[in-house]
C-alpha cells in the first residue's frame, strides 16, 4: 500500500477550540523526520462553528450528520490544496471523549476523504487505544519524540500544547525508541484555550483574547482558582485525559466577574494547572516548548515563565512551527499506523501495551 522509506504525508487537525482546520505535510518514514513541507489553515465560519458547538457531547447514534458534513467539507477543501502526497492522516473533530465509559468520538468519515483525495487516508486514530484500556489521548507524544531528536535535544524536554485542552509530553531523547519504558510520559494538564475562547465569544462576540490583552487588564480571582485546583482530576496520576467540557464548573464560576477579571482568572487557571503538572514528570525538563494557540497569548506565556522552574519557550525558538505541529503529528502517525508501528504506549495514554491504531481507507477507484 505504501512505498518503503520516506514518504510525503499530509496531516490535519481540527481541535477542541473549534477555530478551524490545520493541514501540513512532512516527509517521514514514521520513525524520523526528513523534512517539513508547507502548511495551511482554513477557519470555520461562524455558522460552521455553531453547528459543531451544537453537536458537542453527542455520539454517532445521536445523529451527527450535519456536523460530519461540516467537518468533511472543510477538510476536503483544505486537503485538496496539497498535491503529490502519498498518504494522509485525518483526525476529524472530537465531539465526545469518555474513555472507560462510552469511548471516544471523532466526527468525520475517512472513506469520503480518501475518495476525494485519491490517496490512502488513516483515520479513527483513538478508538483502538480506548478499546484496549487506554485514554485515547494525547496522541502527539510519539511525534514529540521525533521532534526532540530533530532539534538534537540531549536532555529531557517537555512539549506543552495549549489548544482547547492543555497537554504535556515529557521526552527523554537519550532513548532510541519512543515505545521504550522511560522514553515518554504524557497527559492532559487541564483546560487551556477552550474556556477562554468560549467566554470571549459569549461576553465580547470575538473568538479569543488577542495576545492576552484583556487578561492583562484583569485580576485573577484566587478563590475561583483554588476551587478549580481542588477538582479530583488533579489528584489522579498520569497518564490521564480530559474532555473539552470536563471543567464546566470553572466557566460557571467566573460568571459574576467582570470581563477582564473573568479572562484573567481563566488564564491564570491554565498557568496553575500546568504548574501542578510538571512535578509528575520523572525529572524537571531542561526546557518547556510551547505549541498551540496559547503560545501567542503573552499574558499566559509570562505567567508560565513566572510560575515554572524551567525555561519556557515557544517552539518557534527551536525552529518548529507551532501552528502546524499537531497537523504534522497526524501526518507522522498516519505513516506509523499504515506500517503497523505503535502510536500509543502505557505512559502516553495508559494503554496496557504499546499498540498501533487507526483505520486505513483506500480511495475506491484504487481498490
Amino acid at each position: 500500500m505504501l512505498k518503503t522509506g520516506f514518504v510525503k504525508a499530509l496531516g490535519t487537525m481540527s481541535g477542541t477550540s473549534l477555530d478551524g482546520v490545520d493541514a501540513a505535510v512532512i516527509e517521514t518514514d514514521g520513525v524520523s523526520i526528513a523534512s517539513f513541507g508547507k502548511g495551511d489553515y482554513l477557519p470555520y465560519t461562524t455558522t460552521e462553528q455553531e453547528v459543531l458547538r451544537r453537536h458537542l457531547g453527542l455520539w454517532p447514534q445521536d445523529g451527527v450528520q450535519n456536523a460530519a458534513k461540516v467537518v468533511e467539507d472543510a477538510h476536503l477543501e483544505i486537503m485538496t490544496r496539497f498535491a503529490g502526497v502519498d498518504i494522509a492522516g485525518f483526525h476529524g473533530q472530537t465531539l465526545a471523549h469518555d474513555p472507560g465509559g462510552r469511548g471516544t468520538h471523532q466526527c468525520g468519515d475517512g472513506r469520503r476523504i480518501a475518495d476525494g483525495l485519491g490517496v490512502p487516508v488513516v483515520w479513527d486514530f483513538r478508538s483502538n487505544d480506548v478499546a484496549e484500556g487506554g485514554q485515547g489521548a494525547p496522541l502527539a507524544p510519539f511525534y514529540h519524540f521525533a521532534l526532540a531528536k530533530w532539534i538534537e535535544a540531549d536532555a529531557p524536554v517537555a512539549f506543552l500544547n495549549l489548544g482547547g485542552v492543555g497537554n504535556i509530553t515529557w521526552v527523554d531523547p537519550r532513548h532510541d525508541d519512543p515505545a521504550a519504558g522511560g522514553a515518554l510520559l504524557a497527559f492532559d494538564t487541564g483546560p487551556a484555550n477552550a474556556p477562554i475562547n468560549d467566554a470571549m465569544q459569549s461576553r465580547r462576540g470575538v473568538g479569543y483574547d488577542v495576545e492576552g490583552r484583556l487578561a492583562a487588564q484583569g485580576t485573577p480571582d484566587q478563590q475561583v482558582i483554588t476551587e478549580f485546583l481542588a477538582h479530583p482530576y488533579f489528584l489522579r496520576p498520569p497518564p490521564k485525559s480530559l474532555d473539552r467540557d470536563d471543567f464546566a464548573g470553572l466557566s460557571a464560576a467566573i460568571g459574576p466577574l467582570s470581563d477582564a477579571d473573568a479572562i484573567a482568572t481563566l488564564t491564570q487557571a491554565v498557568v496553575e494547572s500546568v504548574a501542578q503538572a510538571l512535578p509528575a514528570c520523572p525529572e524537571m525538563p531542561s526546557r518547556l516548548l510551547v505549541c498551540g494557540g496559547g503560545r501567542k497569548n503573552a499574558t499566559l506565556m509570562d505567567g508560565l515563565s513566572a510560575a515554572l522552574r524551567c525555561d519556557v519557550h515557544s517552539v518557534e525558538d527551536v525552529g518548529l512551527d507551532g501552528d502546524m505541529l499537531e497537523a504534522q503529528a497526524f501526518a507522522f502517525l498516519a505513516v506509523r499506523a499504515a506500517r503497523g508501528l505503535p502510536i500509543s504506549a502505557p505512559k502516553t495514554t495508559g494503554v496496557k501495551a504499546a499498540i498501533s491504531g487507526g483505520r486505513v481507507a483506500m480511495p475506491r477507484d484504487s481498490v
